[in-house]
């Protein structure tokens, strides 16, 4: 597993250390068996930006803090440079740019999302996570999956959904897409 996934881990161990939490209790917000979620608390998981919201959700932190492991300490404004947010790649498939990390108490998470080709072969994978979410693509075509619907998306259209139904997304034509994603 990558790195960035390591650090991750480590800041779920953290956390639970510090609220004095069980792995059962963790692994119940995930919506997880304690196998999968100790899996993801070892870095040997990848772990889903769905998971890392319902954490932060349910207690109460910043979802960047989990991600990137920094606190949010601004709270007028935040400017993020062409280029410069946040970054972490959960897989070789997505890469997380966020791009408010430095604002504190969002009441919502926007990130620049990108996702790389996959084989045909090779299944999307679908999550959930509480509230609502909004994609608009910049580049590239994108199959996305929302409970049970498939459909396709190119430059310049968006989607505004419900986030607790499964959704999911594939780059289309072997080439890179790059979206905005607004999770609320």
């Amino acid at each position: 597993m990558n790195e960035q996934i390591k650090q991750i881990a480590e800041r779920l161990t953290g956390l639970r250390d510090v609220l004095e939490i069980s792995a059962e209790e963790m692994a119940r917000v995930c919506n997880l068996t304690v196998d999968e979620y100790l899996r993801l608390e070892s870095g040997t998981a990848d772990i889903s930006v769905s998971v890392l919201h319902r954490i932060a959700q349910a207690y109460g932190i910043e979802l960047t803090v989990l991600m990137f492991g920094n606190e949010p300490k601004m709270n007028a404004y935040f400017v993020t440079r062409k280029g410069r947010g946040v970054t972490v790649e959960r897989t070789k498939a997505y890469k997380y740019q966020s791009l408010a990390a430095g604002f504190s108490k969002r009441k919502a998470d926007p990130f620049l999302v990108t996702v790389h080709p996959k084989p045909d072969s090779e299944p999307v994978f679908l999550n959930t996570h509480a509230g609502q979410e909004y994609n608009y693509l910049i580049r590239g075509r994108l199959l996305f999956h929302i409970n049970g619907k498939e459909l396709t998306l190119e430059e310049g259209d968006s989607v505004y959904f419900n986030s607790e139904l499964p959704h999911g997304m594939k780059a289309l034509d072997g080439q890179t897409v790059t979206f905005l994603a607004i999770i609320m």
